[in-house]
C-alpha cells in the first residue's frame, strides 16, 4: 500500500468528480448491490426498527489483556449502562497498531458467537490496534475482512451500505452491519473526559457553530468546493462560518470543525461543546498512536467528542472522509454520533471513527431531517 511522507498526500487524478458532488454517490449508495458487504443481509420484519439507537443496541468490545481498554470499557459501561451481556471481553497482545488478518478473523468469530442478536453497533475501548491489513478496525469489525474495502493507489473502493441512509434505524437488522466505533484514549483520564463529554451532550440542543476552514494546501483542502453547499442545506438550523485560513484560533463555540491540513495548528486554543465533532482531511490522521502526520486523537484531546481519520494512504478522495454537510443533518435531526458520521462517510473501508458512540446532542423529536427545508417534522422508522 502506498503512503506519504509528512508534507504530500497524493492527488488522484479521478478526483474531479467527487469534491463537487455527492449526489450520485448517494444514489448508488441507496441502490447498488455491490455497496452490499459480503454475508450482508436484508430483514424483512419490520418491527426491529422501533425508536432511536440507544444503550440497549451497543456492545463494548474490551481486550482483556490491556488494563487501559477494561478501564475504558468499565468507565463506558457504568456511564451509559450497557447489560453485562453486551460487554465482549477478547484477548490479544496491547500496543500493536495493526492486527495481522488471520488474528482478526479469531477475534471476530468469538466476537460473532458471543454478540447478542438485538445489538446494532460495536464500541471498541481502545486507541491500537486501529488496522487489520489494509483496512481500519472499524471497517473490519463492521463489514468483516473485505478486500473490496481497500484500494492500492488512487483507487475508489466499494461504497458503505449506511451511506446518507438515514432509513436505517437497526443496521444490523435492515443490512447485516454493525457499525463500530472506537472510544479511543491513551489514559483513563482522557476516556473518563471523552466519555463525560458525550453523556453531558445528550438532548442539550447546545447552540453553536460549525467552522468550514478553506486552507492552503490545495491537496487537502479537496473538501471545500461542497461547502457552499453544507451552507445552503442547514439554512437557519445551524449557524455555519466558511472560512479562508489555515487555523481556527480562540473559537468559544465550536460545534464542529472541518479542515484540510496535515497539521492544524491551534486546535486547543478553542472550546468545544459537549457532542462537538472535528476532523481534518489528511492521509494518516487514523494512525492514531503512531502518524507522522497530526492523529485525529488530538481532537478528542482538545475537547471534540468525535473525530476520524484515514489508517492508509486513500489520496484525497472526498468520499474516504466525511461529508460535512451529511453528518451535520443527520446529527441535528437527532441521530447518535455514530450513525450521524458512518452515515457521512462513502467510502470508510481505510478510515476509522473515534469518540463517544451514543453522544446525542439533538433530541429526536421534532428536528429536522437531513434536506428538509420546510420545517416539517421527520419520517422517523416504526
Amino acid at each position: 500500500m502506498a503512503s506519504e511522507s509528512s508534507r504530500g498526500l497524493r492527488l488522484s487524478p479521478r478526483c474531479r468528480w467527487l469534491p463537487t458532488l455527492l449526489a450520485p454517490l448517494v444514489l448508488l449508495a441507496l441502490t447498488s448491490s455491490q455497496s452490499l458487504p459480503r454475508g450482508s443481509r436484508v430483514s424483512r420484519v419490520g418491527t426491529l426498527s422501533q425508536g432511536p439507537l440507544d444503550h440497549r443496541h451497543l456492545a463494548i468490545i474490551i481486550n482483556a489483556a490491556d488494563p487501559l481498554s477494561e478501564s475504558i470499557g468499565r468507565t463506558y459501561q457504568a456511564a451509559r449502562l450497557i447489560p453485562p451481556d453486551q460487554v465482549i471481553r477478547v484477548r490479544f497482545p496491547p500496543g500493536e497498531v495493526a492486527l495481522s488478518p488471520a488474528v482478526f478473523r479469531r477475534l471476530k468469530r468469538t466476537v460473532d458467537s458471543r454478540t447478542p442478536g438485538h445489538v446494532q453497533v460495536y464500541a471498541l475501548a481502545w486507541a491500537a490496534p486501529y488496522r487489520v491489513g489494509c483496512q481500519s478496525i472499524t471497517s473490519a469489525f463492521s463489514f468483516g475482512l473485505d478486500a473490496r474495502f481497500c484500494a492500492t493507489g488512487c483507487r475508489t473502493t466499494a461504497l458503505s451500505p449506511l451511506f446518507a441512509r438515514g432509513d436505517v434505524r437497526r443496521p444490523w437488522d435492515q443490512l447485516g452491519v454493525r457499525p463500530s466505533m472506537m472510544l479511543a484514549a491513551t489514559s483513563p483520564a482522557m476516556a473518563r473526559r471523552l466519555i463525560q463529554q458525550g453523556v453531558a451532550a445528550d438532548g442539550t440542543a447546545p447552540p453553536g457553530t460549525a467552522y468550514l476552514l478553506s486552507t492552503r494546501d490545495a491537496k487537502r483542502n479537496s473538501r471545500s468546493p461542497g461547502y457552499g453547499r453544507v451552507v445552503a442545506a442547514m439554512g437557519s438550523r445551524f449557524q455555519v462560518r466558511v472560512i479562508a485560513s489555515d487555523a481556527l484560533v480562540g473559537a468559544q463555540d465550536v460545534m464542529a470543525y472541518f479542515t484540510g491540513l496535515a497539521f492544524p495548528a491551534g486546535i486547543r486554543t478553542n472550546r468545544y461543546r459537549p457532542g462537538a465533532v472535528a476532523d481534518h482531511l489528511t492521509s494518516l490522521g487514523g494512525q492514531l498512536t503512531d502518524s507522522p502526520q497530526m492523529s485525529a486523537l488530538r481532537w478528542l484531546e482538545a475537547g471534540a467528542t468525535g473525530s476520524y481519520g484515514t489508517v492508509v494512504e486513500p489520496c484525497n478522495f472526498p468520499a474516504k472522509f466525511p461529508d460535512p454537510g451529511l453528518l451535520l443533518s443527520f446529527y441535528r435531526r437527532g441521530d447518535t454520533l455514530i450513525e450521524s458520521y458512518w452515515r457521512s462517510v462513502a467510502m470508510p473501508g481505510q478510515g476509522v471513527f473515534i469518540g463517544e458512540p451514543l453522544a446525542r446532542p439533538w433530541p429526536v423529536s421534532g428536528a429536522l431531517s437531513p434536506g428538509n427545508a420546510s420545517g416539517a417534522r421527520p419520517r422517523h422508522a416504526r
